[in-house]
């Protein structure tokens, strides 16, 4: 009777797969050196929400609340503290779904305005409008891909519509608000009669009426 061959087992040892540590193309490497200066231009604004025993509070999102404050207030473009409370008050109601405070939806504010940029509490206020505008106009966008009827489609055509023209008018207010009212209009082409007298260069329109050459 034959004997069972004996099965020997052999234990292969894998070695770990070393992967090489991924190479930034150039393209790459200028996007991130991008990031990185945009980023240090001015320190991160956000708000934090909390949820404890004592309810819920909002926060500057920092280690140090008073540091944190500075960085929402310089965001807002102001000094003031009330104005600070006051405006941010008003962008967690515009922000926020429901009672409670939505900490994304806040940020998402603050990182629009913030963005912007605002140099007074005027131009912060501006932004914040214009925040809440584009909220707006990107939620009837949602309804206007969703309609299920004509009406439907009509009603959130137009409000769409009325949202976007009032976004365009609102970046028109604030560059017209941060040149000062001044308008320049380049002169291309010039034709002068006799006896008259041509203006060569930029056109600055001035607050008396009259005309400013370049």
């Amino acid at each position: 009777m034959a004997r069972p061959r004996n099965k020997m087992v052999v234990e292969k040892t894998l070695s770990p797969v070393v992967t090489e540590p991924y190479k930034l193309t150039p393209a790459e490497k200028v996007a991130l050196s991008r990031y990185i200066a945009r980023n240090n231009q001015r320190p991160p604004a956000r708000i934090r929400v909390d949820r404890g025993k004592a309810g819920i509070t909002t926060q500057p999102d920092h280690s140090n609340l008073a540091t944190g404050s500075v960085n929402l207030m310089n965001a807002l473009g102001t000094a003031s503290l009330p104005f600070m409370n006051g405006l941010l008050s008003q962008i967690a109601n515009v922000a926020s779904h429901g009672p409670e405070p939505d900490e994304a939806g806040i940020n998402f504010v603050l990182s629009v305005v913030d963005g912007i940029k605002p140099k007074d509490e005027i131009e912060a206020m501006l932004a914040s409008q214009m925040a809440a505008v584009h909220l707006a106009t990107m939620t009837f966008a949602r309804r206007l891909a969703h309609v299920e009827n004509l009406p439907q489609q009509e009603g959130a055509e137009r409000a769409f519509n009325k949202l976007a023209r009032t976004f365009t008018t609102q970046v028109e207010a604030l560059k017209r608000y941060r040149s000062d009212g001044q308008q320049t209009v380049r002169v291309e082409r010039v034709t002068v009669e006799a006896g008259g007298q041509a203006v060569v260069g930029s056109v600055r329109a001035s607050s008396t009426g009259g005309r400013v050459s370049e």
